[in-house]
């Protein structure tokens, strides 16, 4: 495949992901962002991140351990209450229960973009519009005045995505149901009421006629609070969301009849209210393919949050759509791999989400049986995972340190399990064998000029010493396991 020029829209954690995946394989890539910087505003809540998809996708990425140095398994924990206070069902965590391990939104977006290289983010780039130009360059035009050409386009740019408009006309659709969005700081000092209501991981309480108040434990002791309607769009018309005292007035109104033991979720909030409307996009989801454009996680299948899908089949998603661009021969036939297997899993999983809302926020008795299993989906979940990389096996990332004449040249080499298969700067190799401890691969380099190298080495480790031998000169490489930093 010959270098192409790739832009990836939007830097949230699928943007990021399939950024650094691709980076990984040695592909060079632009990522484009409106915020004007990786911390320049509230990235949001936290998220499960699951073992068959979320946490595949880190690993491919080759940071699974700064995951869970970060994550936290004891925020797995789930309380479901009435609106009376009375627990319905509790779900307490194993001790090696990883199946879906929370982190804060803010701290994955930050993971990824430290794991890139300098300079691919373009931070305060808002993608105006994005032109056709035929052949599957588009011309891309941002706010600020920056103009860029990419042969492949990625739109990993959300909700209200402008580059989904390239490939079909479908737009979000209002569910119904809104969010107000609280936050609390401090909790276990300053709000030990809701500490004690939320515990270590999640508290959803609801009274089975469309309101429901959730409480989720966030890094640092914060919990981030929703208080949760069946409503119009525009039901907050005519109230100042500003003034903090009439919308606490408005909800205890709506929530009359509840329990006063919850009512500090809408009382005891640190700052205002937040209206977050949940949309979904038709579901399922696909276009007819079109060359040098496709789209990723929200901006191709925006659900509902219930079940937390959406993050992780963003991620696994990147990976995909990186994986495919290392191995395919074009990028074409990269997307349309890509989308093959993205559009029936994103459809199952919307239309699942979708009606999972729908029943929780649904006017009826309480049925236990509408209650997932956790501790079933997290024993699935490990099940998932184990067949996924059965079918598609880890890559090993090497950085290659060549001495040229003319100085020290790095080499991205991308081993398959086994050692069979591999990239090196995101050529395929024409020969590869392990045994052993001792590789064998033979690739073609193009620059700085063309040439056929049969590379040898012994790894010891995460290290590995060998030669590299071309038809006219023989140089020494060393590597080192991993991407260079």
């Amino acid at each position: 495949m010959t270098t192409p020029r790739i832009a990836i829209i939007g830097a949230g954690p699928g943007g990021l992901l399939c950024a650094r995946v691709l980076q990984r394989h040695g592909i060079e890539v632009a990522v484009y962002d409106a915020d004007a910087s990786v911390g320049a505003r509230d990235a949001g809540g936290t998220l499960d991140l699951k073992a068959d998809s979320g946490q595949i996708a880190l690993e491919d990425a080759g940071l699974l351990a700064e995951f869970r140095a970060l994550a936290r398994p004891e925020g797995q924990a789930k309380t479901r209450l009435d609106q009376h206070g009375t627990v319905l069902v509790a779900y307490v965590p194993e001790e090696h229960d990883e199946a879906a391990n929370e982190i804060d939104r803010g701290q994955l977006r930050a993971l990824l973009a430290a794991h890139l290289a300098a300079g691919t983010v373009r931070w305060g780039h808002k993608l105006h519009v994005a032109t056709p130009l035929g052949g599957g360059v588009h011309r891309l035009e941002f706010a600020n005045g920056a103009v860029a050409e990419a042969d492949l386009l990625i739109g990993a740019d959300g909700a209200w995505s402008r580059v989904r408009p390239l490939l079909t006309g479908a737009t979000p659709d209002y569910s119904g149901i809104s969010f107000l969005d609280a936050r609390f700081d401090d909790v276990d000092v300053r709000h030990p009421r809701i500490a004690k209501l939320v515990g270590d991981g999640h508290m959803f309480a609801s009274d089975n006629a469309g309101r429901a108040l959730i409480g989720q434990r966030n890094s640092n002791g914060h919990v981030r609070g929703y208080v949760a309607l069946r409503t119009g769009l525009d039901w907050c018309a005519d109230l100042d969301l500003d003034d903090r005292v009439a919308v606490q007035r408005f909800l205890r109104a709506e929530f009359a009849g509840w329990s006063d033991d919850l009512m500090p979720f809408i009382t005891d909030g640190d700052g205002g209210f937040v209206n977050r409307p949940i949309h979904a996009l038709p579901a399922p989801l696909a276009w007819e393919h079109r060359p040098g454009v496709t789209l990723l996680g929200d901006a191709a299948h925006l659900m509902s949050p219930w079940g937390g899908f959406g993050v992780n089949l963003a991620m696994l998603d990147g990976a995909e759509l990186a994986r495919a661009i290392a191995e395919e021969a074009t990028v074409d036939e990269a997307v349309i791999r890509y989308e093959k297997v993205m559009f029936p899993r994103a459809g199952e999983h919307a239309v699942g989400a979708n009606e999972a809302m729908e029943r929780f926020f649904a006017t009826k008795e309480f049925d236990p049986a509408d209650v997932p299993d956790t501790a079933e989906e997290h024993r699935a979940s490990m099940a998932a995972a184990a067949e996924y990389r059965r079918l598609n096996p880890a890559v090993t990332t090497w950085t290659l340190r060549f001495r040229t004449p003319s100085g020290e040249r790095r080499s991205a080499l991308v081993l398959g399990t086994g050692g069979t298969a591999g990239t090196l700067d995101g050529v395929a190799l024409e020969e590869c064998e392990l045994a052993g401890d001792d590789l064998r691969f033979t690739a073609k380099l193009t620059s700085p000029f063309p040439v056929k190298v049969t590379c040898t080495a012994s790894i010891d480790g995460d290290r590995m010493t060998g030669k590299a031998k071309a038809a006219m000169m023989s140089i020494a490489f060393t590597g080192t396991r991993g991407a260079a930093s």
